[in-house]
């Protein structure tokens, strides 16, 4: 089979696209022809040896949405984001992929298979954070750091979905969709607009995306005995927070690796998507299809960072 891969870690020219031997599922897996697979920050990250534990040589790549062509639930069409792919074990970035079947879900019938591709990291960890870690409840007051990025767009969707009150905050004026007000972090003050908003009260969470130099504002951000969940951290990963109003104020700080998840946490969490996909409450990002044999042009469009698209590989069909 044709696959991407990598035996040094650097920039996007150390990807190419090699004739390897299809993967044999092991137990509990399942063999999925891929259909299209999506690229995320992450997968660059991989590539450039940001993860110490990627073992080489390495098919990148967890995103993805394909047919099960062997194993139990052959035929039927599926998504999903597969933990430890492209970095434990080869990822989806191929014709073929093993993957376990608890990490399966159903692809939604209003999805192509492009756009099911694009839904997996920024959906799955959007909702491991607001959902899972956060505990967000109807009615509550969220901010997300963030919120035009894809992970924190797809957490605007969620939140909205459960009833919240979202309040975005970004870089730059531009509106972000489903948000009604967005805080320009280059050009105000994050933490006094939020408690402005509010009536002087605060959010009740904080869905920080960025992390660096805004991790502190978000903290400040928050209302008594708030919390605030931290998925990375731009530049510098160490920060510093006032610790006698961290305690004072009963706050709460969670970390989320979505790495971390198990293939049946990823599963468990896909299925609950997908009805929000199939009534569309919840939209994809808006992607843009590159040929399988154009896969290292993309990796270097996205490491150039000139626009924010979502760049989804199209696997050659046989």
């Amino acid at each position: 089979m044709k696959a991407l891969r990598f035996h040094t870690f650097g920039p996007p020219s150390v990807l190419a696209i090699e004739e390897v031997p299809p993967p044999e599922p092991g137990p509990g897996e399942v063999l999925v022809r891929v259909k299209a697979a999506g690229l995320n920050p992450a997968d660059l990250k991989n590539i450039s040896g940001h993860f110490h534990r990627t073992t080489l040589p390495r098919i990148p790549g967890r995103d993805c949405a394909g047919v099960v062509v062997a194993g139990i639930r052959r035929g039927e069409e599926v998504w999903f984001s597969a933990p430890g792919f492209g970095i434990t074990r080869d990822g989806v970035q191929a014709e073929y992929v093993a993957v376990p079947e608890a990490a399966l879900s159903r692809k939604p019938a209003s999805l192509t298979m492009e756009q099911a591709a694009a839904i997996g990291v920024p959906f799955i960890t959007a909702w491991a954070a607001i959902i899972g870690a956060a505990n967000l409840q109807a009615d509550e007051t969220v901010l997300i750091v963030g919120a035009a990025g894809a992970v924190g767009q797809a957490a605007v969707q969620i939140a909205n979905w459960k009833g919240a009150h979202v309040l975005g905050a970004a870089r730059g004026s531009r509106p972000v969709p489903s948000v009604a007000v967005v805080i320009d972090t280059t050009a105000e003050n994050l933490s006094q607009r939020v408690l402005a908003i509010t009536g002087g009260k605060g959010a009740d969470a904080v869905f920080d995306t960025v992390g660096g130099p805004l991790f502190e504002p978000g903290l400040r951000s928050l209302r008594h005995g708030g919390r605030q969940i931290a998925i990375t951290s731009t530049g510098d990963p160490r920060v510093t927070f006032n610790l006698v109003d961290f305690y004072h104020n009963e706050l709460q700080l969670i970390g989320l690796d979505s790495n971390a998840l198990t293939a049946r946490d990823v599963g468990d969490i896909a299925e609950k998507l997908r009805p929000g996909f199939e009534s569309g409450i919840l939209t994809p990002q808006d992607t843009e299809p590159v040929p399988f044999e154009k896969a290292v042009d993309a990796y270097q469009a996205l490491a150039a960072g000139v626009d924010s698209k979502k760049y989804v590989l199209i696997l050659p069909e046989r």
